[in-house]
């Protein structure tokens, strides 16, 4: 934190801005406080849709872009061109990704199901029989059968809220005492769920696959999360950033319109830092990623910037301002233009 106070590191601008001669066209936008936009997006590069509050980005992106191209909403536009370039569109926000404590990162990024024939190989778990299915706390066999592997049991209160006990069982543990004997270099399957994100990168050097899987979460920053962390404990910009992982790792074949709403709300600008290597990533790789954004640091960082306003309700839903960071600093109609010139300055 001090580093960035004192300037020692900071988030740089790009060397170069990227272009596009391809475009998603949205005809018409009328929706909410929209005031009848036709708006080009450009292809294959980052783009910032920025504005005060209320000035309709989310509207925009969310309500018309993401919902009307899949035929969630008919209304408050004429049509999107453009579908034709990208095999889906994906909204990225901050919506729960399971209710339930049993989804953790290690389930999610699919690393769990390698972690688990590893487990099954060792000399232990071939005498006793013991097959990968065995080292899920999701199935019989394995799991501790007092809580069905939850590793904790939930007492209903009938007017008070849930009370959420231990399984004195497992101790928490989600596994079977005989399975919690089968070790690993060391360490019972429990204890790897017990590690870091960056602890399992260095424990499992010698498997490109589990590495692989796991990889995005440190590029995305997350570096810090237990493998077995129930993704219910997530902020919200957790959970934006462990999608993201989730996109680098399974949608390298496609080609993606990405949309993320806010997802620098409450990082630290190391976080974002790392955040913004990751878009550069999934643009570099052929996707496009569109992004709703306060953030200076995000926003100087973009290839093309669409700005709504120039103020929020009935006086928004304009295109105040469209192109590189340094021709939205040019505005003199801009918000965002007034204080992007400021930091693009001072950088």
């Amino acid at each position: 934190t001090a580093q960035y106070m004192r300037n020692e590191k900071k988030i740089e601008i790009p060397k170069k801005r990227r272009s596009s001669r391809e475009f998603v066209e949205i005809k018409d936008a009328h929706m909410h406080n929209l005031k009848h936009l036709d708006i080009k997006i450009p292809l294959n590069i980052f783009t910032c849709t920025t504005g005060v509050s209320g000035s309709g980005k989310s509207t925009l992106l969310h309500d018309v872009l993401y919902r009307g191209w899949r035929g969630e909403a008919k209304d408050g536009f004429k049509e999107i061109r453009g579908k034709e370039h990208f095999d889906k569109i994906i909204m990225v926000d901050q919506s729960p990704l399971s209710t339930s404590p049993r989804s953790i990162p290690a389930t999610y990024t699919k690393a769990m199901d390698e972690i688990r024939a590893v487990f099954s190989q060792t000399r232990e778990a071939k005498a006793q029989g013991y097959k990968p299915g065995f080292f899920s706390f999701n199935t019989p066999g394995g799991r501790c059968e007092g809580c069905k592997g939850a590793g904790q049991l939930i007492v209903e209160m009938q007017f008070l809220s849930d009370v959420v006990l231990t399984c004195e069982a497992c101790n928490g543990k989600r596994f079977k005492s005989e399975i919690l004997e089968i070790k690993y270099r060391n360490k019972t399957i429990d204890q790897v769920l017990q590690m870091s994100v960056l602890e399992a990168l260095d424990f499992f050097s010698e498997h490109p696959k589990i590495r692989k899987k796991l990889s995005p979460l440190n590029e995305v920053g997350l570096g810090y999360l237990k493998l077995g962390q129930p993704t219910t404990t997530l902020s919200g910009g957790e959970l934006q950033r462990i999608k993201l992982a989730h996109h680098l790792i399974h949608q390298r074949d496609k080609r993606i319109l990405y949309l993320f709403d806010e997802p620098t709300i409450g990082l630290h600008p190391d976080d974002v830092s790392m955040l913004l290597r990751s878009f550069q990533k999934l643009v570099d790789e052929g996707h496009t990623v569109v992004v709703i954004e306060h953030n200076l640091d995000m926003i100087k960082c973009a290839d093309h910037i669409i700005d709504l306003g120039p103020e929020g309700g009935e006086k928004g839903g304009h295109i105040v301002a469209q192109g590189t960071p340094e021709e939205i600093a040019r505005s003199t109609k801009s918000h965002t233009g007034l204080y992007l010139k400021k930091y693009l300055s001072s950088k």
